[in-house]
């Protein structure tokens, strides 16, 4: 299970005390709390804003040495510049992040469905500036950029095209790297997520997901998943359902 990273998207919500935090939880230990459960996270507050040092280090303290955090590239970067003239925003949150060291696993560049093929050239040209120990996933919402152009590109800068399943765009079942990286992203519309509960039951969903995903495990494929509020309403219960699935899977080869 080592080649397994499955986790949920954030840690700090009030409304998981209770259900998934021991009640009365302060919040500056919700993020020890999570790390008793699971070995890794997509931070999502990256999005908005360049985490400080002492952010970056506080994180870096709270968790088991073997934990990892995916982080969301800043907006400004995705989709108010959509790469273009942003290399300084780049420069400051790569080498920000890096302070994680060992825990920093990939870089997820999500990008809004304005960004499409006229933005190719741009995202070759900022894969190709970007250091290349850095793992990197994509994530697109325009369905023109699913092509065997972006496929080519991701497979010659080594980056991963995210696997989502949600309301956004279809699914995608191409490999273009190493990893793979699986966002569980779940429909808005029909849930509500702030509840602390499950309100829909998504197992069945989670135990496809499993055997697909438990295809790979004899592979050298590495695989990060993260679970959305949106998905079932309790990203907890679902990341621990598919967890267990592929401990089964891992123990049945």
């Amino acid at each position: 299970m080592d080649k397994i990273h499955i986790g949920t998207m954030g840690w700090s919500y009030n409304f998981w005390a209770g259900n998934f935090y021991p009640p009365e939880t302060d919040a500056s230990q919700y993020l020890t709390e999570y790390a008793k459960h699971f070995a890794s996270v997509e931070v999502d507050n990256t999005f908005y804003r360049i985490p400080s040092e002492a952010t970056l280090k506080r994180w870096h303290d709270q968790t088991p040495s073997d934990f990892v955090f995916s982080l969301k590239f800043p907006r400004v970067i995705t989709h108010v510049k959509m790469l273009k003239n942003c290399e300084q925003e780049t420069s400051v949150f790569i080498k920000r992040v890096s302070s994680l060291e060992d825990k920093l696993g990939p870089l997820l560049l999500q990008f809004p469905p304005g960004f499409g093929t006229a933005q190719f050239s741009l995202l070759e040209s900022f894969l190709t500036n970007l250091p290349q120990k850095h793992r990197i996933a994509i994530e697109v919402r325009n369905k023109k950029l699913l092509n065997n152009d972006l496929y080519s590109l991701l497979n010659r800068k080594e980056a991963a095209l995210a696997w989502v399943e949600g309301q956004f765009i279809p699914l995608t079942d191409v490999i273009t790297t190493d990893f793979l990286y699986v966002r569980w992203e779940g429909d808005r519309r029909k849930v509500n997520g702030l509840l602390g509960k499950v309100e829909i039951d998504k197992y069945s969903d989670i135990k496809k997901w499993a055997d697909r995903i438990g295809q790979l495990l004899d592979s050298s494929v590495e695989v990060f998943g993260y679970f959305s509020k949106y998905y079932s309403g309790h990203p907890p219960t679902d990341a621990k359902q598919q967890l267990r699935l592929l401990q089964n899977s891992s123990k049945n080869q």
